[in-house]
């Protein structure tokens, strides 16, 4: 049964920064591309940013470009999301998830089977 376990999150001044971490545990981790979701209050789950088995292909939202930077471990099944200058819109939970299909990596929801409870990240202004 694959796991997912996500931690890091907490509340933070803007401007500030926060590493989030995900541990996948019963199943085969290298071969998953991994992604990071977000859902603010009222709002639909968004995707991040993402990251393929190998690490050569790590796409992101818009909204975080240049700000977040996704990564990942593979011998201690750990993906990281680190977040600098943060703003008060990236108030959300954040969610792991990952995709057993190794040969992509996509900001679709659908295709992503594994999924943790998430984390909250607040972000005062």
């Amino acid at each position: 049964q694959v796991q997912l376990k996500e931690s890091g999150g907490g509340l933070v001044q803007a401007g500030g920064s926060l590493r989030l971490s995900c541990v996948i545990s019963g199943g085969p981790f290298r071969l998953y591309s991994v992604a990071w979701f977000r859902q603010a209050a009222g709002l639909e789950r968004e995707f991040v940013a993402g990251i393929n088995y190998n690490s050569g292909r790590t796409p992101y939202a818009g909204s975080v470009q240049g700000r977040f930077t996704i990564s990942r471990d593979n011998a201690l099944n750990t993906v990281y999301l680190g977040m600098d200058v943060l703003r008060p819109e990236d108030t959300a939970v954040y969610y792991c998830a990952a995709d057993p299909q190794i040969w992509r990596v996509t900001d679709n929801i659908s295709d992503y089977v594994f999924w943790g409870q998430g984390t909250q990240v607040t972000v005062s202004s």
